[in-house]
Parts: C-alpha cells; structure tokens; sequence
C-alpha cells in the first residue's frame, strides 16, 4: 500500500510525473542527480493515485464534471460557489482504505530523523504542472509549518481540494487542460527554518526581457511566501552567467527591496496556536540590509546554473530555470526547495521583436517595477478585498494593496495592473506575464495617489521602471521579424544611457553600444556630486550633509557608494550586451549640470557658456575634479577586471588637446585603467575640430574615434546648440560639418583606426545615415527607437 500512495524523495525523478505531479517529480530528479551540488530537505510524495483513489471511491466525478461543464465561470460571484462546493466534496470525502495510516506512518519516519512533531510544508504538486508551457503557478494550495499527523492529513486532504480552486479551473481552461485529465499529488517536506533567517526566488533569465545571460536571485528575511504573495518588495541580486562559468564570482547589481514585514512561525513544538504562521514587523536595521551576503548569493547563482545545465540536457534544449530556495537559520546551509521550467520566455519567438512607442508622455502620478515592456490604458479600478473583484471591467486599470493568483479572471479583463507591494517574482506578477498584461508593482501609495475612475496610462516600456501616466496617452505596437533583416555594410550600434532599459535594448540586431552615457547612473543612481562624497565637510547646508549621510547609508563611506554605484550601472549595461562591445562615455556633465547634483553648488563655479567651459578632459586633469575622475576608473576598472565585463571600451569626452589626452591617458594608468592591459581599448570623441584637423596626432594616442556630431555642429558653425533663437541655424548636414565627418573618416583610416558616430544626426535625418555608408563609417549608433528603421533601410 505505501508504494501506491507514498513515494519517497530518494526514490523519485522526472519519470514519475504521472505518479507524482511535477514539482515533487522535479525535486527528486534534484536529490538524486545533483546532490553534490545542491541540497534538497527531506520529503515524500503522497501520490496522484491517492488523489484518483478518493474521487473514485466516493464516486465524486459524474457531479463534479457536470458542475464543470455547466458553469459560467466568467461569472465571479457563481464561479465562487461553485468553486468552494466542488472543493466541500473534496474535503469531505472519506479516504481511501489505508490511505490515512501511510500518511501518518511516512511522517513518523521523518520524525524519527528530525525530531516529535517535525514542522514540514505540504505542496500540491499537479501532474501537469511545471511543464515548458504551463507552469500551474500558484494555482494550488500550500500549507507551512504543518505539526502531527491530524493537521498533516487536514493539509492533504485541503491540497487535494485545492485542484478546485477558482484560479485553477480558470487556468487549466485558458490552457486547454482537460479537468479529469489533472491528478493531483502532495509534497511532505521537512520546513527549512527560513523564519530564521531568509528565503526567496531564482529566475536564470532576466524575467522582463528574456535575457539568458543572467541569474536573478530575488530574497526576503522569513518564509518565501512573502515574496509568491507579493507582500513584501524583495531584494533583487544579479549575477552575469558567461563571466560566473571564466570563473568571476560577482554580483553585478544589488537592489535592496523595502522589507518591512516578514513571515515567520508561529508556534514550535512547545506551543499551539491556530495559524501556524504569522507576519512580523522587520527592524528598521534590517529594512534596508541585504538578506544574503555576495558569497551566498554567487553560491545560489552556480546552485542554479547547475540545475539550469541538467534540464538543459534532459530537455536537449535550453531550459530556463524558476528555483525556490531558503536558508535555514540554524546551520547558515542553502536549500533548493522546489525548481520548474521557466514558461514566459521559454515559448516565445526571439526573432519577433515587439516594440511599444508612447506617442506624447504626460506627468508622472507614481512609479513602481515595471513587469514585461508593454503599455495599458484605461480608467482605474481601485480594490481593497477579493469581493470588489466584479467592479473591473474590461478595459480597466486594476490598483490594489497586492494581487493574489486568486484575482486572475479579474487580472485576464485588465488593461493593466498596479501593486503597492510586490516584487517582480511574485506569483500575480508571473501570472500577469503569461496573460500578456503591463504590470507594475511595488508603487508606493498607488491607492492614495489615484482616484478611482482616473484615466491613467500604465507605461512599462521604459526599462525596470515603470510609469503611471495622467491621462490616456497614445501609444503604438509593432513587431518585426529582425531573422528577415540583412546585415548592412556598417555596424549598426546603439546609444544607451539607462541600465534599467539595458536587457530590453540588447535584445536589437546590433553590433553592440556605440555610446553608454555615464552621467545617468551618477544623475538618477548616485545623485550626489563625486567631490560632495569624498568632501562632506566642505558642504555649508546642513540638510544637504544630511542627505549624503542617508545616500551612504549602508556602505563605507562616500567612496564606496559612488564606485559601488557607478560600477554597478555600468555592469548591467555590459553583461546586457557581452560579449559585443560596450563603449563607456567618462562623465560629459557640464558644470551648471554638476551643480545641480546633491551638494554640487559647493564644488561649482558659475560659467557664462557651460557648453564649452570646465567640462570633458580638462575637468579629469584639473586639481578641483581629479580625485573624483579618479573615482569613475575606479569603477570602471572593478567592472572590467572584477567582475569580468571586459567588454567595454572607455571613450574620453571633449579633448581639447594633444597634452591634455596624453596626461588623462596617464591619471588613467594611474588608477589601474591601463591601456592594452587586459585588452583596453581607449576611444576619444571626434567632436572638436582640434579633433579632425590634429587627427593623425589623436590617432596614434586612441584605439577608436567616435564623432560627436552634435559638439561638432556646435563648434563648426559656431552655433550654440540650446540656443532657441538659433535652432534654426543648427544644421549638422551643412557642408561644412560633412566636410568635417568625411575628412575624420578619412583620417582614422589613414592611421588604421576604427571611426564611429554617435550623434543624434543619423538617428533623425534619413539620409544622413545613407551617407555616412557610403562615407566608408566604420559604426553608426542610434538612439533605440530608431535601430529597426535604419536597419531596414540599409538592409534594402
């Protein structure tokens, strides 16, 4: 009898989908072919048959597939009563002979092991769940902090019922799932002590763009159900694969979450209480900490790049990974506790590209992580409880606290969704991926900052942040086939300046970045000015000196911030696009842009024409800006050397002279930045016509030219490039520019050097890229937007 209704983890692997479900199949395929590398907690399986077992036995099916058949389940208010009473007959039902006893008989030998009462979660795990196509998740119930045998054989008999839950029936309908055809088995597995320490979710895929280059590891402090409830916003950690297997063990971005709850137990073997969990306030310390440190994190990332390469070659294709996993507070190990097949991206074209282009923009009422690239429209629907769930209609923008995967015949008639709370692993976010809609969650005060009825316009194309728009703001939709697109006699490139839009853009037919503008990461990441860091004392406000405190918060001091930051930033925008090159802009601010920074007016002196004063390569040789110069090698030298991203090319802006290259070459040595030593290649902006007329001196100091067409067109025909009144007159087709560009093609090429352009220029101006091919340019790189268009008017 154990065999037909109990089968242990040892005795389990994928072949026993059948018996029982995919999520207990897949972990034992983990216990027995990776436990060298991974460690699973002990459990057993009370098997599919069971469940068939009960249906049969008390001759359950004839009604319930009538009751299946013959109801509207569009219909919220009717699909719920009739949802709970398929699942009273469920619970109800008297157990197979023996069924019972192997229950309580497989839970004393976990006992044995762990201890009287050993605490254990009870998953539900369907037979046709975890598939490539349909992941089934949080469809089911689970049960945490499961003691005895009575409460274990509740949970079981509550998982089994679960098959019936709304969200179920509505799933396994959009998916084409026969009902009768989906058994249900139940996962026994020992409770990890999460509740002691922290827990969580892995994607081996960047989950919004489909990237395959990435691990992203997402953790709260407590138990995961946090996360799949999408109560609390998460920490999100990534690691860049192709570097991780040369043997870097890094963590390329660290993204602390707001964790102001965690979800813990409840009682232990001492103490009896109703609910076996409950929610606890997280300390104001531990807010804002990391839950897991580097090494644990890279430890996670190998973890699941392992079980990604298993699946992989089971599946003889590649096979993205979802992995639960959770550290256990008393012995510090990780745990895997559940893996699957990732299903969003998994299915989907990547030769179908599908952009959405806001035509206007309006003002910004909240923001929040954005999920998937797509935008929505529509009035809001504000919802405090599952019962107003009826108020959305098709059309709507559905704003609450949290979704629960409860809420998706709600979800499926949205237009978009927008969370409070959340993270962008949680079930409702997954959920949301596979129904196709824009969703943004984490958007603090969301409720309070809408009204309901309020036309808003949901914009998640804009990178990992997403915008709540006033207004219904027209946007467009196209998808191309890029497989269809030939390869034009230049390497098209991309400008990028937005780490969070980086995985999105590198999914273009590109060559790789022509221009990754720094002065981003420092204006939106960092915020404050460089030297502010490094001279706190030299501000004179002392609220200012305040917000740098509260910005350093968390790291050793202004330095580590500003280098940890910057770094970071860069790092996403290289692994996006490696190993195709990624060419890094030094900072281009100008100095009434450095004074807007956070402490930046203490450190500026007021120019009466910025555009061509203390800016570029004069400012990283100057004693007032060197330390701070020497700050972005710093982390441009951690990006390339530590963490591998050996990538990127670094491009010095607006050098006026041959000395003034030659000393910022050396203060870049100094820093460790050292040109031809681990492959650097230095480039120089062609964009002053000190540039072109001494290029065949330039070219013997730089690798690369990069023509900066707009500085170019400023400096040629004298024409102030913000100037209103002279727009007009800023034209970067008069001949004189061209003769300018033709004559510095003309130049690198002389000397064997690569040239580029990475102005607006061809970008706007049609035939202005038509040109520059037939000008011999080695590299055009374009505003995104505007990739596609050029490359199918090359590719003609």
């Amino acid at each position: 009898m154990s065999d037909r209704y109990v089968r242990w983890l040892k005795d389990t692997g994928l072949g026993d989908l059948s018996l029982v479900g995919g999520k207990n199949a897949s972990l034992g395929e983990l216990a027995n072919a990776l436990s060298e590398h991974i460690k699973v907690p002990e459990s057993f399986s009370v098997t599919a048959q069971a469940y068939r077992d009960l249906i049969s036995h008390n001759d359950l099916w004839p009604q319930m597939d009538e009751i299946l058949r013959n109801t509207d389940w569009s219909d919220i208010k009717l699909a719920t009563t009739m949802s709970a009473r398929l699942r009273d007959m469920v619970v109800s039902a008297q157990l197979p002979d023996g069924l019972e006893d192997t229950i309580r008989s497989a839970y004393q030998s976990l006992c044995k092991d762990h201890g009287r009462n050993t605490a254990v979660a009870v998953r539900s795990s369907a037979t046709a769940e975890d598939l490539p196509e349909a992941s089934f998740a949080g469809q089911h119930e689970t049960y945490l902090n499961v003691r005895g045998g009575d409460d274990l054989v509740e949970a079981v008999r509550k998982c089994f019922a679960s098959l019936f839950t709304q969200r179920a029936i509505s799933y396994r309908k959009n998916k084409g799932f026969n009902h009768q055809d989906v058994a249900l088995s139940v996962g026994v597995q020992r409770m990890i002590r999460a509740d002691k320490a922290s827990s969580g979710v892995i994607f081996t895929l960047d989950t919004e763009s489909g990237n395959r280059d990435v691990v992203m590891v997402t953790a709260v402090w407590g138990l995961g159900e946090a996360i799949v409830q999408g109560v609390v916003d998460p920490d999100e950690y990534i690691v860049h694969k192709p570097t991780l297997k040369q043997g870097y063990e890094q963590v390329i971005r660290h993204r602390i979450g707001r964790k102001k709850v965690k979800l813990i137990y409840a009682r232990d073997a001492r103490a009896k209480s109703e609910d076996p969990t409950l929610w606890r306030p997280v300390p104001r310390k531990e807010q804002t900490k990391a839950c897991l440190s580097d090494e644990e994190i890279v430890l996670l990332a190998k973890q699941a790049v392992t079980i990604e390469d298993h699946y992989s070659k089971l599946h003889d294709r590649p096979t993205p990974m979802d992995i639960e996993w959770a550290k256990d507070g008393p012995d510090g190990d990780l745990y895997i506790l559940q893996a699957r097949p990732e299903t969003i991206h998994a299915t989907s074209d990547a030769n179908l590209l599908t952009q959405y282009h806001l035509k206007g923009d309006a003002k910004v009422l909240a923001t929040g992580q954005a999920v998937g690239d797509r935008i929505g429209s529509g009035p809001v629907r504000i919802i405090g409880k599952s019962g107003e769930l009826e108020k959305v209609q098709p059309g709507d923008i559905l704003v609450a606290e949290a979704t629960t995967p409860d809420w998706e015949p709600a979800m499926k008639r949205a237009a978009a969704i927008i969370t409070e709370h959340g993270g962008r692993t949680c079930h409702a976010a997954i959920v949301a991926r596979e129904l196709g809609t824009p969703v943004i969650v984490g958007a603090a005060g969301a409720r309070d900052l809408l009204a309901d009825g309020q036309d808003v316009t949901v914009d998640c194309s804009q990178g990992m942040t997403g915008r709540v728009l006033d207004g219904l703001v027209q946007y467009s939709v196209e998808t191309i086939d890029i497989s269809e697109m030939l390869s034009p006699d230049v390497d098209i490139m991309v400008n990028i300046a937005n780490p969070g839009e980086a995985f999105k853009t590198a999914a273009l037919p590109v060559a790789g970045v022509g221009l990754a503008r720094m002065e981003f990461v420092i204006a939106n990441e960092i915020k404050a000015h460089p030297m502010a860091l490094l001279e706190p004392d030299r501000i004179k406000d002392r609220k200012t000196r305040k917000q740098i405190e509260k910005l350093t918060a968390g790291y050793d001091d202004g330095t580590d911030y500003f280098v940890s930051r910057l770094a970071e930033g860069i790092a996403m925008i290289a692994a996006a696009f490696y190993p195709r090159p990624v060419i890094v802009r030094t900072s281009d601010f100008k100095s009434n842009e450095y004074a807007s920074l956070i402490g930046g007016e203490d450190f500026e002196d007021a120019e009466n024409n910025p555009m061509i004063g203390f800016r570029g390569a004069s400012r990283y040789i100057h004693p007032a800006y060197s330390e701070a110069f020497g700050l972005e090698c710093q982390a441009l030298r951690r990006v390339r050397d530590d963490m591998g991203l050996s990538n990127i090319i670094v491009m010095i802006p607006f050098c006026r002279r041959i000395e003034e290259a030659r000393k910022v070459i050396a203060a870049m040595a100094e820093q460790g930045l050292k040109q031809g030593q681990n492959g650097l290649q230095l480039y120089i902006m062609c964009e002053i016509p000190s540039n072109v007329i001494l290029i065949d001196e330039f070219a013997v100091l730089f690798d690369g030219f990069s023509i900066g067409s707009n500085d170019l067109t400023q400096l040629v025909l004298g024409v102030d490039r913000d100037s209103e009144v002279l727009a007009d007159d800023f034209d970067e087709e008069d001949p004189a520019v061209t003769k300018m560009i033709e004559q510095a093609i003309a130049g690198a090429h002389r000397n064997n050097v690569k040239c580029g352009i990475c102005g607006q220029a061809p970008s706007d101006r049609p035939g202005f890229a038509d040109w520059l091919v037939e000008k011999k340019i080695d590299s055009i790189s374009l505003s995104p937007d505007s990739v596609v268009g050029v490359l199918q008017r090359l590719s003609r």
